[in-house]
């Protein structure tokens, strides 16, 4: 038998147990729950439960390197595998997603095995999730321009300042902080990755930002003396920069595929759509319509690329570019297919309450912030200008 053979037999073999699985866990209370872009304030005790789920059956962590932590570990063409299946049964959005696709991957790649030993296993488990420290109110695209410090005190290190646009920072245990760690230094310089516990009451205060979609799931943090230990730093003090980007990488590639195939369930609502009230008629439309299917293509096909580590310095920027977008172009598209009616929300209005939004509604205004988080449109095409075509790079002015 082939290699082609032998691959395609675990693909069946592994699709048949994923869909075994998902059958025999996922629960009606699990597919209502939601979760996902646009919302991550939905169902969150029920998805917490879900992730313990997923931690027991083993299915945290497919894309890690090595199974030492309590998780599996499969190549790239059965993690798509799990992405559809996982998909299509209607399983929830993931509220560990940030734990095992940002935070895992950089404590492999940069952390001590004491580290990883402490880190990696709660969350392969599902029991402690995570949230990102990098952006602030100064410093968003602008990376390096972060003040947010962390003083050592005996021990260890005191951490002080402000971050802003934080996912899931009201559910966290833990948030990975860019800071900087030598009084003084500038832009990229003197910057360290720490892991900073959560649970410090008046130390660490969260406040929700209401969004266009009427919810609140992006946060302020303030960091007030926050306790940190020596050993919670990665990568070393000082070498904050470096991890920081190759996170990013992880942020802007592989991580995406799972949410490529929402984006397909999506599409599918929007063609519906158009069919139903007859936008599908207008040769506009459907022009539009195959534009979307064949982007989703183009998108799939590059996430499946799989750039090496340290390979491609562009390929995060390419995807990040694609997939942004992409999504944003659907939503605008979702309110073309309803003409007038996507005007109007599904309820009464009223000025008591929060406005209520239909799913492409929410999609809608979600995905105009797309082209600007985990890095904005100039940001990417400034990596691909200086990093990849060799032009001049800017001057700073």
């Amino acid at each position: 038998m082939g290699e082609a053979a032998v691959a395609c037999s675990d693909d069946v073999g592994f699709r048949a147990e994923v869909r075994a699985w998902l059958a025999g866990h996922l629960t009606a209370a699990h597919r209502s729950a939601g979760g996902g872009p646009g919302r991550e304030h939905e169902g969150v005790a029920v998805r917490r439960e879900w992730e313990r789920a997923l931690g027991c059956g083993g299915w945290i962590g497919l894309g890690w390197p090595e199974a030492r932590w309590g998780n599996r570990s499969v190549g790239r063409d059965l993690q798509v595998v799990w992405a559809e299946e996982y998909a299509r049964a209607g399983a929830p959005g993931r509220v560990g997603h940030i734990g095992e696709n940002l935070l895992a991957p950089t404590v492999i790649r940069y952390g001590t095995r004491e580290q990883q030993d402490r880190f990696l296993p709660p969350v392969a488990r599902g029991e402690e999730l995570w949230c990102q420290g990098y952006s602030e109110p100064g410093a968003g695209s602008d990376l390096a321009a972060v003040r947010t410090s962390a003083v050592r005190d005996g021990a260890g290190y005191r951490v002080t300042g402000q971050k802003v646009w934080t996912s899931l920072a009201r559910e966290a245990d833990w948030c990975f902080v860019l800071a900087r760690t030598e009084p003084g230094s500038r832009r990229h310089r003197g910057l360290s990755l720490l892991l900073v516990p959560m649970d410090q009451p008046g130390r660490i205060e969260v406040r929700p930002i209401r969004q266009l979609t009427g919810t609140s799931e992006f946060n302020e943090v303030f960091f007030d003396g926050a306790a940190v230990g020596a050993g919670q730093v990665v990568g070393g003090e000082g070498n904050g920069w470096a991890v920081a980007m190759a996170l990013l990488a992880d942020e802007r590639g592989a991580a995406v595929l799972a949410q490529q195939i929402g984006f397909e369930a999506e599409l599918r609502e929007v063609v519906r759509t158009a069919v139903a009230t007859g936008a599908a008629d207008d040769p506009v439309i459907r022009e539009r319509l195959v534009r979307q299917w064949a982007g989703l293509r183009a998108l799939r096909w590059n996430a499946l690329a799989d750039p090496e580590p340290g390979g491609d310095p562009g390929a995060p920027s390419v995807t990040k570019l694609l997939w942004g977008n992409w999504h944003r172009t659907l939503g605008e598209l979702a309110m073309a297919v309803r003409g007038a009616a996507a005007t109007a929300g599904p309820g009464e209005w009223r000025a008591d309450a929060p406005y209520e939004l239909s799913p492409d509604q929410r999609m809608f205004l979600f995905s105009r912030a797309d082209t600007i988080y985990g890095g904005s449109d100039e940001i990417q095409r400034t990596v691909i200008a200086e990093r990849v075509l060799g032009l001049p790079k800017e001057p700073k002015g």
